[in-house]
Order: C-alpha cells, then sequence, then structure tokens
C-alpha cells in the first residue's frame, strides 16, 4: 500500500474528528444555554433594569448591562480603530516590508496579543489610579481598548499584506501621494477584511468580563456619563451564576442567550455589509 496515501487518510481522519469535535462542542454550548436560558427569556429582561430584590428573584431585568455592554464594546472599539488602522497602514505603506523595525514591532504586538485580559485590567486599573479615576465607563473602555488593540491591528495588518503591491505602484505611477495611496487605494481594497477584524474586536470587547472588573465598575443603573459606573452582560452572568438562587442562576443564562444572539446579530449585518464591499475588491 502506498505510504502516502496513507498519510493522505489518517491526516483527513484527524481532521474530520477535530471539525466534528469543536462543532459539537459550539451546539452543545448553544443547546445548554438556549435550554437553561429560553425559559426565562423575557419582555422584561431587556426592557427594565433591575429592581430592588431583583438577585433574590424579584421583578426586573437587564437593561443596563445590555446597554452599559455596548457602550463599552462600541467605545473601545471605535478607540482601537483610530490608532490600530494609521499603524496597520504606517507598517505596510510608509515602512519597508523587510525592515527590521517592522517585524519587531509585529512581534511585539503578536506577545501583547497573548497576554491574559486581567493585565489589562490591572493596567487600566493602576492608570485610573494615577490620575484620580474611579471605576467607571470611561474606564472600562480604555481597558478594552488597550485589551483589543494589539488584535486590530495584526488582523488589520495581515488583511492589508494581501492587497497587491501592483495597486499601490501603479497610483504612485499616476502621481498620488503615500497618503492617498493608503487612504483611497490599500484602505479601499481592504475594507472588506478590516471589518471582519473589527466584528471580532467587538466580540471580544463585549465577551470580555476580567478586564473592566476593575475598570468599569458595576450598577444597576443605565450609564448616563462617561465618569459613571457602567454593567456589562459578563459580570451580569457572573453574578447572577454566583446567587444560590434558581430563579437568578436561570435569567445568568438568559443573559448569556442575549449576549450570544447582540453578537449574532452583528456577525450577520457585518458579513452583509462585508459582501456589498467586496464587489469593489481587485481580485
Amino acid at each position: 500500500m502506498d505510504r502516502r496515501k496513507v498519510e493522505e487518510g489518517i491526516f483527513r481522519v484527524l481532521m474530520v474528528l477535530a471539525t466534528g469535535l469543536i462543532l459539537s462542542s459550539l451546539v452543545m454550548i448553544l443547546l445548554t444555554v438556549l435550554v437553561k436560558g429560553l425559559p426565562y427569556l423575557s419582555l422584561e429582561m431587556v426592557t427594565q433594569t433591575p429592581r430592588g430584590g431583583y438577585y433574590l428573584g424579584k421583578g426586573g431585568g437587564i437593561l443596563n448591562a445590555i446597554i452599559g455592554s455596548l457602550y463599552l464594546a462600541g467605545g473601545a472599539t471605535l478607540l482601537a480603530i483610530l490608532f490600530s488602522l494609521p499603524v496597520a497602514l504606517y507598517l505596510n505603506v510608509y515602512s519597508r516590508p523587510d525592515a527590521r523595525f517592522v517585524s519587531v514591532c509585529r512581534l511585539a504586538f503578536d506577545v501583547l496579543n497573548g497576554v491574559p485580559s486581567i493585565v489589562f485590567g490591572a493596567f487600566g486599573f493602576t492608570l485610573m489610579i494615577y490620575f484620580g479615576l474611579r471605576a467607571s465607563l470611561l474606564g472600562g473602555i480604555i481597558a478594552i481598548a488597550l485589551l483589543i488593540l494589539p488584535m486590530l491591528i495584526r488582523a488589520m495588518d495581515e488583511v492589508i499584506r494581501l492587497v497587491p503591491r501592483e495597486l499601490m505602484d501603479a497610483s504612485y505611477a499616476l502621481g498620488a501621494t503615500r497618503w492617498e495611496t493608503a487612504l483611497r487605494v490599500v484602505t479601499r481594497q481592504a475594507l472588506p477584511g478590516i471589518l471582519t477584524a473589527v466584528l471580532i474586536a467587538f466580540g471580544r470587547g463585549i465577551g470580555d468580563a476580567a478586564a473592566v472588573i476593575f475598570t468599569a465598575g458595576f450598577t444597576d443603573a443605565v450609564p448616563t456619563s462617561l465618569l459613571r459606573p457602567a454593567a456589562t452582560l459578563p459580570l451580569a452572568i457572573f453574578f447572577q451564576l454566583g446567587v444560590p438562587v434558581p430563579e437568578v442562576q436561570g435569567r445568568a443564562y438568559a443573559s448569556a442567550l442575549i449576549l450570544t444572539l447582540l453578537i449574532l446579530i452583528i456577525s450577520v449585518a457585518a458579513r452583509r455589509l462585508s459582501r456589498r464591499l467586496t464587489r469593489h475588491v481587485v481580485k
């Protein structure tokens, strides 16, 4: 029997098993959240803030956590985009591809991307103490922005590297400056991939709890200022699961279901927008 065919068959079986394991794990997680959370999901949960005795099984909802999570993840993603896109364009347009500085920057961002989120939370908390800030929405936004910034830079960097070099050379030949080439050629060609990177960063931000437990705080009210504490869905789930009341624990699974639905809606919307923008990409 041909040795190469045997090896190919073995690795094909391993790939099928790995794919099946991942898909089955995902299905089990979704089914667990759906089965345990759906009975406790109600309109009251998404339209009301917690009332007195909510964590003892009484009335109210998690509107504060839903709005707080959207504020925090949205603000952090916007802040990270303001810094990550210029850095990614600098590494690919203004620097030589084989420059040692570029390699060192990419290595540094890869290392930062592997740092646990609790470390970014602790660093953000240190900054807050230094500037005299208390736990607030602003502190959470800064901590989450620091968390997703390395990932966003590397994702944008890899997407921009896929843009054909000939397009940039053609732009220079027509008299365009580096800034015009970066903005009107490179960014436009890489826009579908950039949107995907932003979506991944937003999902990481809205689902993280460790980075905001010290920086954003927690409150039963909807945040009305950047300097006020903000509740988040991951922390709401954590606190509800820690309460020894079956009703409250069921609401924790319902909160997890709401968080999953939010990410799903954003993913579908981003994919549709990405498909519309793909027709402008040169292949």
